[in-house]
């Protein structure tokens, strides 16, 4: 736990270093009002029961913004009712985040692995896991949320977990 609590300081410290030398100092959290994207399938890695979806944030706004650490969020179904969404790490304990700046127009990325169609403990039958998710409501890290649309809409098995690697560059 300390290890962990001085390697994401050491990181976040490094990474404002590199925001001061690039012209992006005093760049805060992006907020969800700053930020649009995707939220798609990755091509191939359907395999095993589970598929890979890459969620990419865009800053959209005049001013950089930065994002750090897992994403945070909520699936939501085609008339945006929330469905169930447990946000882990792909490899818990062996998360390394760093701090993505985002100038204008740039992107950064997370990629969920997840189950489609094998269902987990109390949950209904192969195939029809959860109710279908249509879109996925973003947490900004400054506040705000903004939706993306997941494409192809599916659902996501074990009580809609996701398990997301960290953000980094697009």
């Amino acid at each position: 736990m300390k290890t962990s609590l001085i390697l994401i300081l050491l990181v976040l410290a490094t990474g404002t270093a590199a925001a001061s030398t690039d012209g992006s100092a005093g760049a805060r959290a992006c907020a969800g009002s700053q930020l649009s994207g995707s939220f798609t399938a990755v091509r191939g890695s359907a395999g095993a029961g589970s598929i890979s979806y890459a969620l990419t944030l865009r800053n959209r706004s005049a001013g950089a913004c930065v994002l750090t650490g897992l994403p945070q969020g909520v699936l939501l179904g085609r008339r945006g009712g929330r469905l169930p969404t447990h946000v882990t790490a792909v490899f818990p304990g062996a998360l390394a985040a760093v701090l993505v700046t985002l100038k204008l127009g740039q992107s950064a990325r997370a990629t969920a692995r997840f189950s489609p169609d094998v269902p987990g403990v109390g949950e209904g039958h192969v195939g029809a896991c959860e109710p279908t998710a249509y879109s996925f409501r973003v947490t900004g890290q400054g506040g705000g949320s903004t939706t993306v649309k997941l494409v192809p809409p599916t659902s996501v098995c074990e009580h809609g977990s996701l398990r997301f690697t960290a953000y980094g560059p697009a």
